[in-house]
Order: structure tokens, then sequence, then C-alpha cells
């Protein structure tokens, strides 16, 4: 069974697009470090982000455009916050046995985030925490 970690980077394009085989929290903390390319944003788009939503939570759309001119990867905040999206997406899939099923509880307010949706709080990586953690609850079958 694939882990979170295989997931994501699956997500974001596999090796040929992260320029190396990822299998490790370590390896993909060094992708990031290296700076994401902007083609694992189609990842995002693929996995379900609108794009209003990458605009919004890792790169506007006329800064990518912009990039992609100039044949600019990400930089480092961007391509951990393009990981960290799918990152808590793909908690939410396995939690809830499928795609839709997360993608809908991400896009839910939800009352123990002040009515904050799962997808919004998580913007921070404290805010991830706490999703990952609520995600935890429920995956164990505690009221969360």
């Amino acid at each position: 069974m694939p882990t979170v970690i295989d997931e994501v980077a699956r997500k974001l394009g596999g090796e040929s697009v992260l320029g190396a085989a990822v299998r490790s929290q370590a390896d993909l903390a060094l992708a990031i470090g290296r700076r994401l390319p902007l083609a694992a944003l189609r990842g995002l788009a693929a996995a379900g982000f609108s794009e209003s939503e990458i605009d919004r939570f890792v790169i506007p759309q006329r800064t990518r455009r912009h990039r992609a001119g100039k044949k600019q990867p990400l930089t480092l905040e961007e391509s951990d916050r393009a990981v960290r999206m799918l990152r808590i997406q793909t908690v939410a899939e396995n939690v809830f046995g499928s795609r839709d099923k997360g993608n809908i509880w991400l896009r839910r307010p939800l009352a123990e985030l002040r009515g904050a949706a799962p997808l919004d709080f998580a913007q921070t990586e404290t805010g991830a925490r706490v999703v990952e953690t609520i995600l935890a609850k429920i995956a164990w079958g505690a009221a969360a």
C-alpha cells in the first residue's frame, strides 16, 4: 500500500517531474529544497484543486505565467505550500476512503476550526498539523 509520501510524489508528477525518486520525508524535503518545477502544479489540478485554489494557496496565475516565460521553478515557499496541500488532501482521501469524499471534507466548514474549512485552515504548517490531528481522530473513530 502506498504511503502518503508515495502518493504526494506521484501526484506531483513522480521522478520525471521531481528529478529524483521520492521515497521518504527526507527525499520530499530535498525535492522542496531544490524547488519544484512549474510542471508540478499540473498534479495539483489533476488531484482536484481548482485554479482559484492554486492561485490562493500556492502561486497566483499571473506569477505562474511570468515564471513560465523565464523558465523558473516555484520558490521554496511555494513548493512547500504545494506539497502541504497535496499531503493534507492525501491524508483526507485515506481517512474517508475516496478522493471525492476527502475533497468534500476539505472544503466543508468545521466548528472545531471556528467555521473555517480545513483547506483554508491548512494555509500554514501549524494549521495543517491541526487538520492532520482532526483527520487522525476521525481515522481512529473519535468524535472530531
